[in-house]
């Protein structure tokens, strides 16, 4: 066991480094086929979309832009009603243009709409959603997720830009940790 896993007190794989590596290639040549003859813009949400985005991005053969968003928790208020404070906005114009948000993960949607609707004050053509993993049953509203990598239920994970702390994003697979207080 490695000093991270040790640290992370890691518990199983949930996803080996190879099966998202084949899951990635499947949604990159899915958006490839979907917005092929389109401007697209990729934008990715800061820090857990990392590693995602840019497997991702590389496994789009289209010439797209690619930028970032970044967020953070207003305390006590976030879980509650998904608003978020911008910490980075996006420095690509999107008016008129196709924009796919990169998520790491999607739990209730909450964080989401609210960063989907700081988008759309900008005229984008559409907006669409892609994350690596999707928890279907606890979202709390319909957001546009078009593409996923996997469905999750209510284990915590760490690995592949998700972490506990800030920690474990670096891992090259998803792993299963021990739920925290």
């Amino acid at each position: 066991m490695s000093n991270l896993e040790e640290a992370l007190h890691t518990e199983r794989i949930v996803y080996s480094e190879e099966t998202i590596k084949a899951r990635v290639a499947e949604l990159g040549k899915q958006i490839t086929k979907d917005y092929e003859g389109k401007e697209l813009v990729v934008i990715g949400v800061i820090k857990g979309s990392l590693f995602f985005l840019s497997d991702l991005t590389r496994a789009i053969d289209l010439p797209i832009k690619v930028d970032m968003i970044g967020f953070s928790n207003i305390p006590d208020t976030t879980s509650k009603t998904g608003i978020v404070r911008i910490t980075k906005d996006i420095d690509i114009d999107i008016t008129d243009k196709h924009v796919l948000v990169v998520e790491d993960v999607i739990r209730t949607g909450l964080t989401t709409a609210y960063i989907i609707q700081n988008l759309e004050m900008k005229k984008p053509k559409e907006i669409t959603l892609c994350s690596m993993l999707l928890n279907p049953d606890r979202l709390l509203m319909t957001i546009p997720v078009k593409y996923y990598g996997f469905e999750i239920n209510d284990q915590w994970l760490a690995g592949y830009g998700l972490d506990h702390d800030e920690i474990g994003r670096n891992l090259p697979y998803i792993a299963q940790i021990p739920k925290r207080k």
